[in-house]
């Protein structure tokens, strides 16, 4: 269970009538949109990921189970940041929806373009990736500073996201370097 370590408790009416029964199901949503990027995202890596387990990674690369028990918990923060920003109704909250809405679209680039496109393209294709990764790190930490003065909660909330793509980035850097 999530405390809640907002300044003002979420009373219905900072939700703009958003009633306690729609809730639920919002969160569930945005759970469900934040999983499905997540399974498209790993197609690619199951379709090509063969040439990784061979490729010559970073010796701080974790095993493969850790990436996708992260990305689980990850993905799952997200949108319940992503739920929190959406119950708030007092603050402009366009702008962080625009830049979770680019998260998204670069989370399915990037495994595109590092697992996808590197049976074509060799090494171009990882450091393609390794510029989408670094965009991807950009928006995410805007998206911080969107979602932080809307929901403290849902800011702190993304801030293991940024963290995990800085390491991501250095992992794809030395696969970059080194295949």
């Amino acid at each position: 269970m999530l405390a809640n370590v907002e300044e003002v408790p979420p009373l219905p009416s900072l939700m703009g009538g958003r009633p306690w029964q729609r809730q639920g199901p919002a969160l569930i949503g945005f759970l469900a949109v934040s999983w499905l990027v997540s399974l498209l995202g790993s197609l690619p890596i199951r379709m090509n990921g063969t040439w990784y387990a061979l490729a010559d990674k970073a010796p701080w690369t974790p095993p493969g189970w850790i990436f996708s028990s992260v990305w689980l918990v990850l993905y799952a923060a997200m949108a319940v940041a992503a739920w929190l920003v959406w119950r708030q109704r007092l603050l402009p909250r366009k702008a962080a929806f625009r830049a979770y809405g680019v998260l998204l679209v670069l989370n399915l680039a990037w495994p595109l373009m590092f697992f996808g496109l590197y049976p074509m393209l060799g090494a171009a294709a990882l450091w393609m990736a390794l510029l989408v990764i670094g965009a991807h790190a950009v928006v995410a930490t805007l998206t911080v500073l969107f979602f932080g003065p809307i929901s403290r909660t849902a800011g702190l909330l993304m801030l293991p996201y940024v963290s995990w793509l800085v390491f991501s980035a250095s992992l794809n850097l030395y696969a970059a370097m080194n295949n």
